[in-house]
């Protein structure tokens, strides 16, 4: 699955590119891009779902604490919804502009 995130923002960032410069949509020089913002939310993601997996290794290994257990499995999981949420509307969104008359 995070193949394909970073595919996604790959391909976005490359879409940006061919935009000319100084056009709308085009990424502005100051600030962090959207591409960029993707680029660290799925890092953060990814994060969550790593030590939502790893507190779970250590409960079943009997070395964690049921809470933080807790804790971290259900940010992991608000976490993916997140962006499962975020990856229907892209869908949803290219299927609209793929409609729309030439």
């Amino acid at each position: 699955m995070a193949a394909n995130i970073t595919s996604a923002i790959a391909a976005y960032a490359n879409a940006g590119k061919i935009a000319a410069p100084g056009a709308a949509g085009a990424p502005s020089s100051g600030g962090a891009g959207f591409a960029d913002l993707l680029k660290e939310a799925a890092g953060d993601v990814t994060q969550a779902l790593r030590q939502g997996e790893a507190a779970s290794l250590q409960a079943v290994t009997g070395k964690a604490d049921l809470a933080k257990v807790t804790e971290a499995v259900n940010n992991a999981d608000v976490a993916l919804q997140a962006v499962i949420a975020v990856r229907d509307r892209v869908i949803q969104a290219y299927q609209d502009i793929s409609k729309m008359p030439i």
